[in-house]
């Protein structure tokens, strides 16, 4: 009788050492097939990632495979809040009645996009959209004429963003052009200026920007100007 029951437990060790087991299918694919959602209680905690290995699932066929944390790019989704934009030439001012007092903001438009999905930029209104409520990284540079003026500019001209939010329009942040006396007979203004900043925005916000006190500028030199701007989401 132990002989008996010794050859069978040597049969299942045989059967189970080669066959493949399926919960909730009768035909699996794998050493362990399993057709349904997967629990698992408890797991343990490591705060490295050296000597690991992430699980991956192929969606074609549902195997998961292992691969090294050094072989994969985190930095390679880009931000879906991304945008940024250059204007080298063809600058003008526009004024829309919903603007605070004396700003006017610049002309710019998706062509002049150097990165970012262009659905964020209204070419109609010149204007960024925030997609998602967070705290959000702005820059904003502008350089009027050569950046360096031989007369001191009245209505101390500068850069401003301005924030429309519920169709309301506000002064989110500015800088106004510095100007220094080199002499009694000259006066040199710096109009260059360049806001770096973060800023709380929520979902549908609209971003533009633009001069302040532009009224007495000198057309002119606007077609020899440049500014760039670029804004994307880094906290909720």
């Amino acid at each position: 009788m132990k002989t008996k029951t010794f050859q069978l437990i040597c049969i299942f060790i045989v059967i189970f050492q080669y066959a493949q087991i399926g919960i909730l299918t009768k035909d699996p694919k794998a050493a362990l097939d399993v057709n349904g959602n997967t629990v698992i209680r408890q797991v343990p905690q490591t705060n490295t990632l050296p000597g690991y290995q992430f699980l991956l699932m192929n969606q074609s066929n549902s195997e998961v495979s292992q691969i090294s944390p050094g072989n994969i790019n985190f930095s390679d989704t880009l931000n879906p809040s991304v945008y940024a934009a250059k204007k080298a030439s063809g600058i003008s001012l526009l004024s829309l009645g919903i603007f605070p007092s004396g700003f006017r903001s610049v002309n710019f438009t998706t062509t002049e996009k150097t990165t970012g999905n262009p659905t964020l930029f209204s070419d109609a209104e010149s204007a960024y959209t925030a997609p998602s409520n967070g705290v959000y990284l702005i820059g904003y540079t502008f350089r009027y004429g050569t950046g360096l003026q031989a007369s001191l500019l009245a209505d101390t001209p500068g850069i401003g963003i301005v924030l429309t939010r519920a169709n309301t329009a506000t002064i989110l942040d500015s800088r106004v052009f510095s100007g220094i006396n080199l002499s009694i007979l000259l006066s040199v203004t710096i109009s260059e200026s360049t806001i770096n900043s973060l800023y709380t925005l929520q979902a549908g916000d609209k971003i533009s920007f633009g001069l302040i006190g532009s009224g007495l500028l000198d057309v002119g030199l606007l077609g020899s100007s440049t500014s760039s701007f670029y804004i994307y989401k880094v906290s909720n």
